[in-house]
């Protein structure tokens, strides 16, 4: 499948199970890592232009949690949880992700891959969301997902640029 990137985020679709969006930001890794992880601050970024954080909630751990839910424009809420697999601190975060308005399935969870990496007085981030199934993969990227997604990696470059040490 194809993947048509309209913004400062690269999308691709390097396997069938695969989504890698790679973003470079003009803050150094542990500013864009804050803002990847601090509640407060996620709620300024995560929504996009389509509407309103009602929750951001983070429990920086392994084992720990996370949840997000939005109030959109059409005023219908979409929600995402999961739990943190791997940390380290300002370079890595693994989790799973689940809709949560999506049917039950047995296929498992999306796992998301961020890391941080120091790229020319910035931060060179990719985000793989490894899909249980190709699937999902399709769903995801057919939910017009990369609008969002381009939304998002803008107003956090402003964010974390924006953040003092």
């Amino acid at each position: 499948m194809a993947m048509t990137t309209s913004g400062t985020a690269k999308l691709t679709l390097p396997t069938d199970t695969e989504i890698l969006i790679t973003r470079e930001f003009d803050a150094p890794p542990h500013l864009v890592y804050k803002a990847w992880t601090e509640p407060e601050l996620v709620r300024r970024w995560w929504a996009g232009h389509r509407g309103q954080m009602k929750v951001a909630e983070i429990d920086l751990r392994v084992g720990g949690t996370w949840r997000y839910v939005m109030e959109a424009s059409g005023g219908f809420e979409v929600a995402f949880h999961g739990e943190y697999r791997q940390i380290v601190p300002g370079e890595r975060i693994v989790t799973t992700e689940v809709f949560e308005g999506a049917p039950p399935s047995d296929a498992g969870d999306v796992i998301n891959v961020v890391t941080f990496e120091a790229a020319g007085g910035g931060t060179k981030l990719d985000l793989l969301a490894q899909c249980p199934s190709q699937e999902i993969r399709d769903m995801i990227v057919n939910s017009g997902m990369e609008g969002g997604v381009q939304e998002q990696m803008d107003l956090l470059d402003e964010l974390a640029a924006g953040l003092r040490t």
